[in-house]
């Protein structure tokens, strides 16, 4: 059976009858193609939207919409609240961030902050503290997919680890 199944939309529908059409005998990975395919469907359903707008109409909350649909209240509230401009708008971007690639750049210029701090033998947080002071020159480095890695840049006498201070400790000062 394909088409319109309940308050669900046509595709979500056609998915659904093909999944239920399988039984365990079935090809394991057509089960699973199955399953994805159900399960995309579902996402894209605008029946969950219309379910979440009568929800708020009738005066339920985001905290119970929330634990309805097995998420934390801000990320339901991300996915659902606003027009449809504005929550197409919130998936695009979300799909423009998941597209970048994972990985740090090897070929940027200096060091990353944590890699300064360990060059120093202090942390990152000393290093931080050093670059505020203007003590290490650093520069944020903006690549053209809009990824931003802060750079800092050793002189040859920075490239050891501090004397002891006071107390003996090494590395301790900023």
């Amino acid at each position: 059976m394909s088409g319109q199944r309940g308050f669900l939309s046509a595709e979500t529908g056609t998915a659904l009858a093909a999944l239920a059409a399988l039984d365990s005998a079935a090809d394991p990975l057509d089960r699973v193609r199955g399953i994805r395919r159900l399960l995309l469907a579902l996402d894209a359903d605008p029946a969950t939207l219309a379910a979440v707008r009568d929800a708020l109409a009738a005066g339920t909350g985001w905290e119970a919409i929330a634990a309805a649909a097995g998420l934390k209240p801000p990320a339901a509230r991300w996915r659902w609240s606003g027009s449809d401009s504005e929550i197409a708008a919130r998936l695009e971007a979300g799909r423009k961030r998941s597209a970048r690639p994972s990985s740090v750049p090897t070929e940027l210029p200096g060091y990353s902050v944590a890699e300064a701090a360990t060059r120093l033998g202090i942390t990152v947080q000393a290093v931080y503290l050093r670059v505020s002071r203007g003590k290490l020159a650093s520069q944020t480095i903006e690549l053209p997919d809009g990824r931003s890695y802060k750079r800092v840049f050793l002189d040859a006498a920075d490239d050891v680890p501090s004397p002891p201070d006071a107390s003996g400790q090494a590395g301790r000062t900023t």
